[in-house]
Parts: C-alpha cells; sequence; structure tokens
C-alpha cells in the first residue's frame, strides 16, 4: 500500500507545509525540506495502485450528468450552453476536463524535465535533491493518472498548440540556468488548477467518483509541490542581483497570465468542435466577474510576488492588463 487511505475518497486534502524561510536563515529551510522529504515517504500515491480504475463505479459515460459544467463555471453560466442538450453538454464538460488533464500532464512533463535540470547542479548531501526526485516521482504518477482518464474518455485532447509546447523546452533550461523563474512557472501552471480542484472538492456538489480520486490524490501530493515553490522563491528572489530580479518582476505577471489562461479557459480544439460561438466565449470570460475568478486563482503567488517586492509602480500595470490583478 503506498499511501495511508484505504477507500476510493478517504484521502484527507491537506494544506502546503508554512515555515518562516528567510534569506539567511538555513536551519528553516532545511527543517521545511526534511519535512516535505519524510511527508513524500510517509504518504504518497500510485497512478495504477491507488486508484480502481477497474471498478464499476469509476467507468466513464461521456452523457454522465456529472461532467455537466456548473454555473460556478463561466461558460456554464451562458443561456447558449444551458440550452444545449443534456448530453451535449456532458460530452463538453468531459472533454473540458479531459483537455485539461491532457494539457496539466504536458505541463507535468515540463516540470518534471525542469527539476532534473535544477537538481542536477546541487551539491552532494543537499536535501532538496532528495526532494526534486521525489517531486518528479510524484508528478510522473501524476501525468499517468492523467493520461489513463484520457483513454478511458475516448475523446480526441491534443493539448497544448504546437507554439506553446516549443516556448516550453526554454522553461526547463531554466531549471539549471534560472531556476528562480522556473519555480515561477510551477506556480503559474499548478496554482490556478490548485485553486480550481480545491474550490471544486468543497463545493459539496456530487462529482464522478473517478474525477474526484484524481482531484484528491493530485492536490494532496501538490501541497508539498506548491510549499518548496513558494518557499524557494522566499529564500532566493531576495538575493538575486538587480538584472535578475527585474527579469523575475517583469515575467513573472507574463507567465503567469499565460498559464491561467491555459488552466482556466477552453482550448480551441473544444471551441471548434462543438461550434462555440466567439460570442459566446466573449460573454463568458470577457467579463469583469470571470476576470476575478482568474485573479483570485493567482491569489497567493500574486501576494508572494507583493511580498518580495517584485511588484511595482513599473510591472504592477502589466499585471492589470493582463486582467490578473487583485486588491489582496
Amino acid at each position: 500500500m503506498t499511501a495511508t487511505s484505504t477507500t476510493p475518497n478517504a484521502t484527507v486534502v491537506g494544506d502546503e507545509e508554512r515555515a518562516d524561510v528567510t534569506t539567511g536563515d538555513t536551519s528553516a529551510w532545511r527543517d521545511l525540506v526534511g519535512r516535505l522529504n519524510r511527508q513524500s515517504t510517509d504518504k504518497h500515491f500510485d497512478a495504477y495502485a491507488d486508484v480502481a480504475w477497474d471498478d464499476p463505479e469509476m467507468a466513464i459515460d461521456i452523457h454522465d450528468p456529472r461532467w455537466e459544467i456548473t454555473d460556478d463555471d463561466p461558460l456554464g453560466r451562458t443561456e447558449w450552453y444551458r440550452s444545449q442538450p443534456q448530453e451535449v453538454r456532458a460530452e463538453i464538460g468531459l472533454m473540458r476536463i479531459a483537455s485539461n488533464m491532457k494539457v496539466g500532464l504536458q505541463f507535468e512533463s515540463i516540470l518534471q524535465r525542469g527539476l532534473l535540470e535544477y537538481a542536477a547542479k546541487l551539491p552532494d548531501g543537499s536535501p532538496e535533491f532528495r526532494y526534486a526526485y521525489h517531486e518528479v516521482i510524484e508528478e510522473g504518477h501524476h501525468s499517468m493518472m492523467f493520461q489513463e482518464f484520457v483513454n478511458r474518455a475516448g475523446l480526441p485532447v491534443p493539448g497544448m498548440d504546437l507554439p506553446t509546447q516549443i516556448g516550453a523546452r526554454r522553461v526547463v533550461q531554466m531549471g539549471r540556468r534560472f531556476p528562480e523563474m522556473f519555480f515561477v512557472f510551477v506556480l503559474g501552471g499548478e496554482d490556478p488548477i490548485d485553486h480550481v480542484q480545491r474550490e471544486t472538492l468543497r463545493s459539496g456538489r456530487e462529482l464522478h467518483p473517478l474525477l474526484e480520486r484524481i482531484m484528491r490524490i493530485h492536490v494532496t501530493e501538490e501541497a508539498r509541490h506548491l510549499s518548496f515553490a513558494r518557499h524557494y522563491l522566499k529564500r532566493q528572489v531576495p538575493r538575486l542581483n538587480p538584472i535578475k530580479r527585474f527579469a523575475v518582476s517583469i515575467q513573472a505577471p507574463v507567465t503567469l497570465g499565460v498559464m491561467a489562461g491555459l488552466m482556466l479557459q477552453p482550448p480551441s480544439h473544444l471551441i471548434k468542435r462543438y461550434g462555440i460561438p466567439k460570442h459566446v466565449i466573449k460573454e463568458a470570460y470577457g467579463t469583469a466577474e470571470a476576470r476575478a475568478t482568474a485573479a483570485r486563482s493567482l491569489r497567493k503567488v500574486r501576494n508572494l510576488c507583493v511580498e518580495l517586492g517584485l511588484v511595482t509602480w513599473f510591472t504592477k500595470p502589466i499585471w492589470k492588463a493582463l486582467h490578473i490583478w487583485g486588491e489582496d
């Protein structure tokens, strides 16, 4: 048994580990990484041993009403979506979930390769080396879960477009050359989906048991990954020279805006497949309410950037122009 849970939905969703990590305090940082390493040893999940894929209740029916998009989502609130037949609403919802999982596993691949680049330059005896490999292994299992869900959904989901995939190759190299920027990218990809999944699990609405199981496993382990990235930035950003610090302050809102869009909005192939009119997409995602939802999903990382002095009179307009600013 790889985890402490013994029933499909028994996984307790934990919160991020917190520590008073500062630039000059090595002991607090090492204590945090030590706790994360122990947690990865004591409570981790296997993509196949800990998901009852062949249980009849886990079977995917593309017309299951539990796949339907709720009015918590901007698209689900549109008259166009509500007017579709039930089977179409369910299929669109499942396609949306499967598409997010495909993008998610592609993101995890970038993250794993970047972590390996980061770990490659660490000295012997570094606890961060062990942690990086724990995370690579955990992300590998997440990728297998996501791909297995996509396979069983049976819908065509291409994932990221080619330009995005090509651009992602630069992110991998940041793991070695500019890890501070790499971990901003990590938070940009993980924070929005973590926010959405936690809100969904707390909503109390009925979820398909396979989706719920995958989400609970994902957010439980991502709490560790997010904690490491956040505290790494707290420790390292103040040490950057002015040029690199300025580069992070400019790139952070751009990276976060792009990643939030990938994670929170329907992909172009879904829009094309179901003939969603342009005015419906504008109605759904061009409103102040939808923009506020995206901004909320980035609240933690945005507040971190404020805390680290990365949001200045010069960079704050970038956050606002990308509609990811919020007064927290």
